[in-house]
């Protein structure tokens, strides 16, 4: 196990305890939180947090970052409710608005190895033209009345069990496994071998670790950072038709400040910030510990004003952690 190897899992089992410790913690201190419904609810509420934060995780390997995640997911989301609205049929919309999430991440990779500008500086730029063409193209307001076919693949489940109370009205008895989660399990699976097991995988490790180096061993240094842009965008895509299926409304404002906790969520899992030393198990850790948090401090009526004091907290320390980890 090499040097960088020991760190990251040492990492890892950090958050993991963080984890176990934030659902010993909240358990305690309510009776609703540890039962399947609430479950099943956190890990819906994690899913736009992993599916960003997996792409995010993808390009700060290569020594990068993408500010741009939250505006895009608002762009594809917002392009997919509009042709839905046009008449497309609804698989056809959300396509199309992953295609632009895509699209948008190419740039975003384009800027970054062809016009040599720095990561932050390229992704800032799309973060700021992605929301102005979402608002643009909407006059600043909701896409609505896309109909229950557009909220299928948001708001529908697995194994879903339901029965006629005595007042006639439908009772839960089990609210099913949502498609948003299983899609997150197996976009973290396909990625995590794509990292772990192909070459395209190894190269971004490389890249990240020492990019010069990588270069000289004839490493297609650009084409690993398009592939990590473009992953970062098509998540992006992802992210935003699952989020508008979820409300059943396109809506342009969506999405802002996800970026912070998809970068976050990649921290805490271990992934250094210097690039080159991160896995996606340790992301979707970090992933759950945010979303529990605020499932937790939402169920201990904890204002979310207080809330955005705890997680940047938690976000500087993290960070600093990270800063001491690569110091030593």
């Amino acid at each position: 196990m090499t040097g960088d190897e020991r760190k990251d899992l040492v990492q890892k089992f950090a958050a993991l305890f963080s984890l176990v410790v934030l659902i010993v913690a909240f358990s305690l201190t309510s009776d609703a939180f540890f039962s399947l419904g609430n479950a099943m609810t956190v890990s819906l509420q994690t899913t736009s947090i992993a599916f960003l934060g997996i792409g995010v995780t993808v390009v700060i390997l290569t020594g990068g970052i993408d500010l741009s995640v939250g505006s895009v997911l608002a762009l594809s989301g917002t392009v997919a409710g509009l042709l839905v609205k046009a008449g497309w049929p609804v698989y056809a919309g959300m396509g199309v608005g992953v295609l632009v999430g895509t699209l948008c991440g190419i740039i975003n990779g384009l800027v970054v190895t062809r016009l040599k500008l720095a990561p932050f500086i390229a992704t800032l730029g799309m973060m700021m033209i992605a929301r102005g063409v979402a608002l643009q193209l909407t006059g600043a307001a909701p896409v609505s009345q896309l109909g229950e076919a557009f909220g299928e693949l948001g708001n529908g489940a697995f194994f879903r069990m339901l029965e006629k109370g005595a007042n006639g009205l439908p009772h839960m008895i089990f609210p099913g496994i949502p498609y948003p989660v299983v899609l997150m399990v197996l976009m973290a699976i396909v990625v995590a071998f794509i990292l772990r097991r192909l070459s395209i995988g190894r190269h971004v490790y490389a890249v990240g670790s020492n990019e010069e180096a990588s270069r000289l061993a004839g490493v297609n240094v650009n084409g690993t950072k398009m592939f990590a842009y473009a992953t970062s965008g098509f998540l992006a895509g992802v992210t935003g038709i699952i989020l508008m299926s979820r409300l059943v409304t396109a809506q342009p404002n969506e999405g802002v400040m996800y970026e912070l906790d998809a970068i976050a969520a990649a921290v805490i899992g271990g992934t250094s910030l210097m690039g080159g030393v991160g896995t996606i198990s340790g992301t979707m850790i970090g992933a759950f510990v945010i979303g529990i948090l605020r499932n937790g401090l939402n169920m201990n009526g904890v204002s979310s004003f207080i809330q955005q004091i705890i997680i940047g907290c938690v976000i500087i320390g993290t960070v600093y952690v990270d800063h001491l980890r690569n110091r030593r």
